[in-house]
């Protein structure tokens, strides 16, 4: 079974992605650490107790970086997610509360305990990643690897012409875990903008898995008019949950293997780059991705919900 840690700014596809590895019978979450971007920290980690409190699961929740390295702190994309980060759902209280450890040192700690078998999957900005390579030399040896829901080589972004959101949320911690010398995989554009999930499809998640289904489809109304206002109308792309799929399910995804850096500066600032060879370590990038495949299993393992 994976031992896996999301990084998270629920967020929508966040909460889309949560509810994948709580139903994946091969995942075994062991935690999760949030960070601004969908929404501020403060809010990102209300929205990760109550959705683990919604799919009874008992997992730590550890509150990360509220701000970016060194850029000033961005607004929340409240136009994408809404004010909450749910959509019209409206703000609930969850019951539980943070770990009161820092994200970056449970990472460190968590690294340290499952040495060699941890998979980390960060699904916003990449700070409390780069805060943990900061603080501890042996952070990265520590981990299997880090799939990163982020970048974009051959796409173009999605918030700039050239930039990826969680990239450009935070670029100059982007390029610290791209010259860590981690295990990386970068699950970017090039491939979560192939992967679509359709109003129907909600409808389908909803009519399987009643609870958790039906919040999703709810949440998912908010989302797909935001797709709709920006000309796309045949559905919101599945970016994260494709990334937490990759940790688990390799195989779906082809790869290439280049130096990746990232610009933090200017126009261009949050562009994912290549880097000179030998620069850096290789970052195994997705460029292609049986969309099928990687969609009916988000799909299936949903409906597992209750």
């Amino acid at each position: 079974m994976m031992k896996l840690i999301i990084d998270t700014d629920p967020g929508i596809d966040d909460a889309m992605a949560i509810f994948y590895a709580a139903a994946a019978p091969e995942i075994s979450l062991l935690g999760l650490t949030t960070i601004f971007g969908n929404v501020t920290t403060e809010i990102a980690t209300r929205n990760a107790l109550r959705l683990l409190e919604a799919a009874d699961l008992q997992v730590p929740v550890a509150e990360g970086a509220r701000v970016p390295l060194s850029l000033p702190p961005f607004k929340p994309s409240a136009q994408v997610h809404g004010a909450q980060g749910f959509g019209d759902i409206p703000a609930a209280e969850p019951k539980g509360a943070p770990l009161a450890e820092e994200a970056a040192d449970f990472l460190i700690r968590m690294a340290r305990e499952h040495k060699g078998e941890l998979v980390l999957c960060p699904i916003g900005p990449l700070t409390n990643i780069a805060l943990a390579i900061q603080r501890d030399p042996e952070f990265v040896k520590n981990l299997k690897r880090i799939v990163i829901m982020g970048g974009s080589l051959e796409e173009g972004g999605n918030i700039t012409p050239h930039a990826e959101a969680n990239i450009y949320h935070d670029p100059d911690a982007a390029d610290v875990v791209f010259g860590s010398g981690a295990e990386l995989v970068m699950v970017g554009l090039d491939v979560t903008h192939q992967i679509l999930c359709t109003k129907a499809d909600f409808t389908a998640i909803a009519a399987q898995s009643p609870e958790l289904g039906g919040m999703l489809q709810s949440m998912s109304e908010f989302y797909l008019r935001f797709y709709e206002t920006v000309g796309k109308f045949d559905g919101c792309s599945l970016h994260d949950p494709a990334a937490v799929i990759a940790c688990s399910h390799p195989q779906l995804f082809q790869v290439k293997k280049l130096p990746i850096r990232v610009s933090c500066s200017g126009e261009t600032s949050g562009e994912t780059l290549v880097a000179d060879k030998g620069s850096r370590g290789d970052t195994s990038v997705c460029l292609g991705v049986d969309a099928k495949a990687v969609k009916t299993l988000f799909l299936e393992r949903l409906a597992l919900l209750p």
